[in-house]
């Protein structure tokens, strides 16, 4: 009987030992994961040192000497996007292909948020008829979170213009509609497939199949860029917004 209850304590110690074990180890990950959360979230948004490289800042809106600075970290870059009052205010990647900077910063580093990358398809001095720009949507707002906001009539109506610089060159952005395509949607996402100087198809497209829009008067003969992100709740749904582009300087 007195081996039996000596076996019966140091079962007992045993499971209260893996017990706390378990919930050290529960606490440790939880601590993780926020930390990891937050570190993304943070890491979506605009810091310091990608700041000093923002076009613009001195004023002078005919050169934008910083991008050719930030282009010698990384070649890749070709310009920055700047959408006016929102989060949309960062550097333009393009890669080989359109997975490269899925998960890749500007600089080149692993990054779940990614980067704002151009398509493949496109050519980087905005000189296509049709541009086509991506990025991740992130809950708190970051990269192409606020995007999703172009759903709603105030925001949309609130929020009309924007801004892409390139190096020799800096370009209005006018927003004019917004869809809600899905993701092989191939007249959204396949830019190749619009003739140059004339985006009548898409245009027509677009004005079916809005879900906002407002009339500014843009022909087939203009530039339009489209900004893409995931929608929310559906895997395969998007959030795409249309801006045209007209040449500043």
């Amino acid at each position: 009987m007195h081996t039996a209850a000596k076996l019966a304590r140091a079962g007992d110690r045993l499971v209260s030992m893996v017990a706390a074990a378990l919930i050290v180890l529960m606490l440790l990950y939880g601590g993780y994961s926020l930390w990891n959360t937050a570190m993304i979230y943070n890491g979506a948004f605009l810091g310091s040192d990608l700041l000093q490289f923002k076009p613009g800042i001195s004023g002078d809106p005919d050169s934008n000497p910083t991008l050719e600075e930030l282009q010698a970290i990384n070649p890749d870059v070709l310009g920055w996007l700047t959408i006016d009052d929102t989060h949309i205010d960062y550097p333009v990647v393009i890669g080989e292909d359109d997975m490269e900077y899925i998960n890749t910063d500007v600089y080149g580093d692993f990054a779940l948020s990614g980067s704002i990358f151009m398509s493949s398809m496109n050519a980087r001095d905005l000189s296509d008829s049709y541009t086509l720009i991506y990025g991740h949507h992130m809950d708190n707002g970051g990269m192409f979170g606020d995007v999703v906001e172009f759903v709603n009539t105030d925001y949309f109506d609130s929020h009309p213009t924007g801004t892409f610089y390139l190096p020799d060159a800096t370009y209005s952005i006018e927003i004019f509609a917004c869809m809600e395509p899905d993701a092989f949607d191939t007249m959204i996402y396949n830019p190749t497939a619009q003739p140059q100087g004339d985006i009548s198809e898409l245009l027509n497209y677009v004005d079916e199949n809005a879900v906002q829009s407002r009339y500014i008067g843009v022909t087939p003969q203009d530039k339009v860029i489209a900004l893409s992100t995931c929608a929310e709740a559906e895997t395969n749904g998007r959030v795409v917004i249309f801006g045209r582009l007209d040449r500043m300087s």
